[in-house]
C-alpha cells in the first residue's frame, strides 16, 4: 500500500505515529485482511493491539457480519465454554434457557480473542476444532453445529514459554499464528511518544474545555528517554493528569518527573512474607508451599527456644539462651509472655514450678501447626490481603500475586472473598 493510503487507515482508527514496525504491522493487517487466514496480534499490554482486529475485519469481505471481542481472560474458567459455544437448557445449574455462544452469533463475521493466553486447556482443544473444521458442540449437547467466523486473536503473553511449560497447545498456536502481527512497545517507537502525548493533551484540553498542556525541550527529552512499561495506556493516563491537575500549562522536566514513576529495571516479583532468598517460582502453588515451609521453621525455632527455658527454670536455674529470651526475663521483675503462636505455653513467674503439662504442650507445638495451618487456609489468607492492599481491584490483586485474573476470580468463588 501506498503512505498516504496507510495514513488513511491510521485516520480511520485513530493510530498516531510515523514508527517504521507500526506502519508495517498496519500494512499487514490490511494485506492479509481480504483472506480468511488467522492472524495473531501480539505486543505489550497497553500498545494498542485492539485497533488491528477492526482494520482486519473492516477491510474484509466480512465487514457487513458482524464484529465480537472477547476478553478471555475476563471470563471465568467454569462459563467460558458456554460464552464461546453456547448451552442447552439444563447443562448446569443456572442453565435455565439455550443460549447461542459468540462464535454462533458471529457466524459470517470476525471474532477477536483478546488474551487468547489465558484459555484453559480444555476450551484451547475446542477453539482448534473450530479452526481446523469449523465445528463445534453447545455445552449439554451432543448436536454438532457449524459456524463461518474469521478468528483474530491477540496475546501478551510469551505462548512460545507457555507451551514449553504446558500452559498453551502447540497445535493451536500454528493455527492461530497463520499471520503474526507484531506491534512494537511505546519506547521503541521514538518522535511517536511526543506525538501521542500532543494529541492526547489537545483531547482532554477539549474534553474539560481547558488549554492544552505543552512541553518544554528538556521535558521531551525526558518523555523520550523513559521507558514506558505501561505503553501508550500509562502515556494517556499520565497526560490525563497533568492536563487537570497542574495549572501551569507549560510542563518542565521537573514537573512531568513528579507524574512518571521511578524506572526499575529489575524483576517485579509478588511481595511474600516469610520467603527468604530469591528462588523463582513456577506456579502460585509453589509460592504457598514455601511460606507455609517457612512458617513450620519459625515455629519450630520458636518451640526449642522456650522448650530451653523451661527445663533451665524447672531446675531452678535462669540462663539467657538466646538474647531474645532475655528480653522477655528478668530476676526481680514479674515474667512476661512473649508474643508467640498459639499451641506454645505462657512462660511463668520463676517462684512457680513448671507442670509436666506444660512440656508436653511444647512438644505438641509442630503437629498443632501441621493440623491447623492448612494450605488452603494460607492461600485464602494471601488473597484477601491482596485484595484489601488494592481496596477489591482484582486486577492489581493478580498481578501482585503473580497469577492470571481469571484464576483470581475462581479462588474468590471458591474461598467466598465476594
Amino acid at each position: 500500500m501506498t503512505k498516504a493510503e496507510i495514513q488513511q487507515v491510521k485516520l480511520r482508527f485513530g493510530i498516531i505515529g510515523n514508527n517504521e514496525a507500526l506502519t508495517r504491522a498496519i500494512d499487514i493487517a490490511i494485506q492479509v485482511a481480504p483472506t480468511d487466514l488467522s492472524v495473531l496480534i501480539t505486543g505489550e499490554s497497553g500498545v494498542g493491539k485492539e485497533s488491528f482486529p477492526q482494520i482486519i475485519h473492516q477491510y474484509s469481505r466480512r465487514k457487513h457480519g458482524q464484529y465480537i471481542a472477547v476478553n478471555c481472560g475476563a471470563i471465568p474458567e467454569g462459563t467460558i465454554d458456554s460464552e464461546l459455544f453456547g448451552h442447552e437448557k439444563g447443562a448446569f445449574t443456572g442453565a435455565i434457557g439455550e443460549r447461542k455462544g459468540y462464535f454462533g452469533e458471529a457466524n459470517g463475521g470476525t471474532i477477536f480473542l483478546d488474551e487468547v493466553g489465558e484459555l484453559p486447556l480444555p476450551t484451547q482443544a475446542r477453539l482448534l476444532r473450530v479452526l481446523e473444521s469449523g465445528e463445534f458442540i453447545k455445552v449439554g449437547s451432543s448436536k454438532v453445529e457449524k459456524t463461518d467466523v474469521r478468528i483474530v486473536a491477540a496475546t501478551n503473553v510469551n505462548l512460545t514459554q507457555a507451551i514449553a511449560d504446558g500452559r498453551f497447545r502447540e497445535d493451536l498456536y500454528y493455527r492461530l499464528n497463520t499471520v503474526p502481527i507484531q506491534i512494537p512497545p511505546l519506547r521503541e517507537r521514538g518522535e511517536d511518544v511526543v506525538l501521542l502525548f500532543r494529541k492526547f493533551a489537545s483531547d482532554f484540553a477539549e474534553k474539560y474545555r481547558m488549554p492544552a498542556i505543552q512541553l518544554t525541550e528538556d521535558a521531551k527529552q525526558m518523555l523520550l528517554s523513559y521507558s514506558w512499561p505501561g505503553n501508550v495506556r500509562q502515556l494517556k493516563n499520565i497526560t490525563e493528569q497533568i492536563s487537570i491537575i497542574e495549572t501551569n500549562r507549560e510542563i518542565n522536566s521537573g514537573i512531568l518527573k513528579g507524574y512518571l514513576p521511578e524506572q526499575n529495571n529489575a524483576q517485579r516479583l509478588p511481595a511474600l512474607f516469610g520467603v527468604k532468598g530469591s528462588k523463582g517460582f513456577e506456579s502460585e502453588r509453589e509460592i504457598l508451599y514455601q511460606v507455609l515451609f517457612d512458617m513450620r521453621q519459625d515455629v519450630t525455632e520458636l518451640k526449642k527456644l522456650v522448650h530451653e527455658i523451661m527445663t533451665e527454670r524447672a531446675r531452678g536455674v535462669v540462663s539467657t539462651p538466646a538474647v531474645a529470651a532475655s528480653a522477655y526475663y528478668t530476676p526481680n521483675a514479674p515474667a512476661v509472655a512473649p508474643p508467640v503462636t498459639s499451641g506454645v505455653p505462657t512462660i511463668i513467674h520463676p517462684s512457680v514450678k513448671p507442670s509436666p503439662a506444660i512440656d508436653d504442650d511444647i512438644q505438641d507445638t509442630e503437629e498443632y501447626v501441621e493440623e491447623s495451618l492448612s494450605l488452603d487456609e494460607v492461600e485464602k489468607e494471601m488473597i484477601r490481603k491482596a485484595l484489601e492492599r488494592h481496596h477489591g481491584k482484582r486486577k492489581s490483586a493478580a498481578q501482585d500475586l503473580n497469577i492470571s485474573e481469571r484464576t483470581l476470580y475462581r479462588k474468590i468463588k471458591e474461598y467466598g472473598l465476594d
